[in-house]
């Protein structure tokens, strides 16, 4: 019970948990265990010097600091990173394999709205200008669940942030960015904008970034200009329920359709599981003519140049060398090391350094060229696969995701979490104990690659469920559980 990811490999990586003493038969000899070694844990195939290359993936995850033994326990204690600050880089581009379309026509059951957007649900959103009246916006939806006829559309929503004021340059910018794609989103049928009245973020300011808008489908309330702003928001929000419930679901192409991907809580297995399957669904989508969306940028250090060879023209190219290295600059400027990762959860589950987690994290992105590049707060413009600027971080990534335009996350995970953004955000366990173990926030299980299934048959099946999904015949976890929530990235001066 273990696999040799590539032939190149001189680690295995263990599927169960295995005894020292113990001896297993690989590539046509024995190898006997010099350790206790765990799931998803790496194994010496033969002995590896002190400086030499640790290879997983085909690639060098890092370089011994100790001689290794083959059978000895490859992790943090005798392997170490090789990452180190900017770099300079060659456009030396590859053809990718699914560089052609399918002739199959897929639809899902979504709705058209009237600026010809399609969303995959018919929500009510309430997005606040500013922190300091969350809990009024809380209060709203608590009052329009009890009090109103909600049964037309999927729901009434509010989601809390401490910003809006007190923020300066590219904080404040930020804020309003993922403010207003927010409010943008298809998936909301209607929004109404709660302001206070005296932030930096106050409503004139945040209509001149909003731009152009439906005044049906989007309302504005600033609470210190109302004598009860309860009052005055509810009967906004039931005029935006009626205006909600004219969109009726019709089938829509899968071109349409716009997909968010993401890995948080990784273990060894992710880049064997969870991460390849959701590239084989990535591809299949964008051979559909949709669109999906790769963040997370500190986890493409280390594995930047697989998708640089992969940039559709130069441009993208020059734009993906930009991304990488002003993140890098970003980790640098506050005096951080670039490899301040993997985590001590992935570390746990078998992640050693984070060349070895980025390696895995950028399967997600699948074969497809990378046709554009995005920063923070920027929308998906083009179908096919692009990279979004973002932080590792779970709750600011996925945000960030959606505001980009993304219907769903795909979020793969070894140790899991009940996290979830404001759009639905599917959890891939990478293996068959989580997903037995957390049925509450598992969505679909990447683990049954492990014991048997092949990938193209489980990326079907993928595939179906999100058209499913999409289509609202079936929720995420965390839509069946309330969890959506918002994280807006922070960089500067609060005063």
């Amino acid at each position: 019970m273990f696999v040799h990811v590539d032939e190149r490999d001189n680690v295995l990586v263990a599927l169960k948990n295995f005894s020292k003493g113990e001896e297993i038969k690989v590539l046509g000899h024995s190898l006997v265990l010099q350790d206790d070694i765990s799931e998803g844990h790496k194994i010496a195939l033969n002995n590896i010097r002190v400086g030499e290359d640790v290879l997983k993936y085909g690639f060098p995850i890092g370089k011994a600091k100790l001689d290794i033994t083959s059978g000895q326990w490859v992790h943090t204690h005798n392997v170490q990173t090789k990452l180190e600050g900017t770099l300079e880089y060659s456009y030396k581009p590859k053809k990718q394999k699914n560089s052609t379309g399918t002739t199959e026509t897929r639809t899902f059951q979504g709705y058209v709205r009237t600026n010809g957007d399609v969303g995959i649900r018919n929500e009510i959103w309430v997005i606040n200008t500013v922190g300091c009246i969350n809990k009024v916006a809380e209060q709203l939806v608590k009052l329009a669940e009890k009090s109103l006829d909600t049964s037309g559309t999927d729901g009434v929503f509010h989601y809390p942030h401490p910003f809006g004021c007190s923020q300066l340059g590219d904080d404040l910018e930020n804020t309003q960015k993922i403010l207003r794609n927010l409010v943008q989103h298809p998936n909301a049928a209607g929004v109404l904008v709660l302001g206070l009245g005296c932030e930096n973020n106050h409503i004139k300011a945040f209509t001149d970034v909003l731009g152009e808008f439906d005044e049906e489908r989007v309302k504005f309330l600033a609470v210190q200009e109302v004598e009860d702003e309860l009052d005055e928001g509810i009967s906004i929000i039931e005029d935006l329920i009626t205006y909600a419930n004219r969109f009726k679901r019709e089938a829509v192409s899968v071109s349409k359709l716009k997909v968010g991907l993401k890995c948080g809580g990784s273990d060894g297995l992710s880049g064997i599981t969870a991460n390849p399957l959701v590239g084989a669904f990535s591809d299949k989508v964008i051979a559909h003519g949709g669109s999906t969306v790769l963040t997370e940028v500190p986890e493409m250090f280390g594995a930047e140049t697989i998708l640089m060879e992969r940039a559709v023209n130069e441009e993208v190219f020059s734009k993906t060398v930009s991304l990488v290295n002003d993140f890098k600059e970003y980790f640098i400027k506050h005096d951080q090391v670039v490899y301040e990762n993997p985590s001590p959860g992935n570390k746990e589950g078998g992640i050693t350094t984070l060349e070895e987690k980025s390696l895995g994290c950028v399967q997600k992105g699948g074969f497809s060229e990378v046709v554009d590049v995005l920063p923070y707060g920027g929308r998906i413009n083009k179908p096919g696969l692009t990279l979004l600027q973002g932080p590792g971080n779970d709750l600011v990534s996925v945000t960030s995701l959606a505001a980009s335009g993304a219907h769903i996350v795909l979020f793969t995970t070894g140790r899991g979490t009940p996290f979830g953004g404001p759009v639905p955000t599917v959890k891939i366990s990478t293996n068959n104990k989580l997903f037995e173990k957390k049925r509450n926030w598992i969505d679909f299980n990447a683990g049954e690659l492990i014991t048997g299934k092949d990938k193209e048959t489980l990326a079907d099946e993928l595939f179906e469920y999100i058209i499913k999904l999409a289509s609202g015949d079936e929720k995420a976890r965390n839509e069946e559980f309330g969890f959506k929530e918002i994280a807006i990235f922070k960089d500067g001066v609060i005063l």
